[in-house]
């Protein structure tokens, strides 16, 4: 994939069984922190917008770790949206999901992975156009029991389940047929971030892609 590639929300989820969930808290991470995750075999990067930083992290990646597709986490409005795209991001996650904010990414061409826990959540998606979707929290709002559930009236639709998931039970999901990955943070630790352990989590992400689907 090269970096000018168009994506689709299916792309982002099937590169890897895992979709990192990014906190920065310092741009000096940010490139260290992608170099090492694509060198564990994972390039969709998900940078959550839950700092000041996140968006310079955003376009420090997309510039200078080329082989990462860098991706804007936490978005909660076309604000977001928009600023993600400048920054650079190549795809989009949401913790819900909003017309408004479907809308935003749909005109600026920016792949989404809307959040959903509900069937009516799943439909308002669905009629919008979205069948890559991003179960959260997943664990807390029904986890594989739901899944499963879910499997016959949104048989067309792929999850990502995020939210409680960690190496312990990211298998039992991805043998679900209807999960094409899940996302965690347990691949990008924030003791192995503070101390710039970037070989830490180089392994982590190349354990992560073993997992199987």
């Amino acid at each position: 994939m090269a970096v000018n590639d168009k994506i689709s929300a299916l792309d982002v989820m099937r590169d890897a069984p895992v979709i990192p969930v990014i906190v920065l808290h310092d741009v000096k991470d940010a490139v260290p922190l992608a170099r090492a995750l694509v060198a564990g075999g994972i390039r969709m990067l998900e940078v959550t917008l839950r700092t000041r930083e996140a968006l310079e992290c955003i376009e420090l990646i997309s510039k200078e770790v080329p082989e990462a597709v860098a991706g804007a986490g936490t978005i909660r409005s076309a604000a977001d949206a928009q600023a993600s795209a400048l920054a650079g991001a190549r795809f989009g996650v949401s913790p819900g999901y909003t017309r408004s904010v479907g809308k935003a990414c749909h005109d600026l061409g920016l792949p989404l992975l809307p959040g959903v826990a509900t069937g009516s959540e799943i439909m308002m998606a669905q009629e919008d156009g979205l069948t890559e979707l991003k179960f959260f929290p997943a664990v807390q709002a029904g986890g594989l029991a739901m899944l499963k559930a879910w499997q016959g009236p949104f048989g067309d639709v792929k999850f990502c389940p995020t939210g409680g998931v960690h190496a312990g039970n990211a298998h039992e999901f991805l043998a679900l047929s209807n999960v094409a990955c899940v996302g965690g943070s347990w691949i990008v630790p924030t003791d192995a971030i503070a101390a710039g352990d970037w070989g830490r989590i180089e392994a982590l992400a190349r354990e992560a892609c073993q997992l199987s689907r």
